[in-house]
């Protein structure tokens, strides 16, 4: 499930990319389907890295094989100021009681006109899991706050970044996220739950035209995340 649209961002070749937060590696894989890039990723969870490694190693369709991951603190990147071409963050800050701090470190490692590209739980979505579900937001190593979007606009702002797009995406898997909220987040036998998530499934291999229609459609209503694009400086 990949949030990034990459093609937004017109990536040159031999561009610097690093995703903060990588976790299993989605949008490095989808990176490494784009030709003559480098790639970084970096994660605190050290399983997270090893999937996100095997993964890469064993892309038959990778155009771009300059990749590194490693474990790295997002408040603590260690990186050169100014050495990166895009940063992506995706999924991530909403995790992070220190989030300001982590932000300033993803801007600082940015060049000048570089891109920035974070991610978060749209706030509507996301309201309607905590209200059905206090487990949702007090698992450990959960989400600790919800995003409004004009709020996180001015934080951005603040660390001398110029958003230029905003976009919403899976509104598919909103109503799959208030489901697990209402029948209990660890309930998988649940038949509702185990229907809708090999739907999804499904729609995540095949990627059939009628569903994308569908979802870009849903995702200005209902879409689970919301991704703001940035430029620094």
């Amino acid at each position: 499930m990949v949030t990034v649209d990459f093609h937004e961002l017109k990536l040159r070749p031999n561009s610097l990319i690093l995703d903060a937060g990588c976790g299993s590696g989605r949008h490095l894989r989808a990176l490494a389907k784009l030709p003559d890039l480098k790639i970084i990723g970096i994660d605190r969870n050290g399983s997270d890295l090893n999937d996100a490694l095997t993964a890469l190693k064993n892309m038959p369709d990778a155009l771009s094989d300059n990749y590194l991951v490693s474990c790295a603190d997002i408040k603590n990147l260690p990186f050169a100021s100014a050495s990166f071409d895009c940063v992506i963050c995706s999924e991530v800050l909403e995790h992070i009681p220190e989030h300001e701090n982590a932000l300033k470190e993803l801007v600082r490692i940015l060049k000048p006109q570089g891109d920035l590209v974070v991610s978060v739980p749209r706030y509507f979505t996301e309201k309607i899991c905590w209200l059905i579900s206090t487990a949702y937001h007090n698992e450990e190593g959960g989400h600790v706050r919800i995003y409004k979007k004009k709020k996180l606009q001015k934080m951005l702002a603040n660390q001398g970044v110029k958003c230029w797009k905003i976009n919403y995406k899976h509104a598919l898997h909103a109503p799959y996220w208030w489901l697990k909220c209402l029948v209990g987040l660890k309930n998988e036998k649940n038949v509702f739950i185990r229907y809708y998530k090999k739907f999804l499934e499904w729609d995540i291999m095949s990627k059939p035209r009628s569903v994308r229609v569908m979802e870009s459609i849903l995702n200005p209503l209902i879409g689970k995340s919301i991704v703001f694009y940035l430029k620094k400086g």
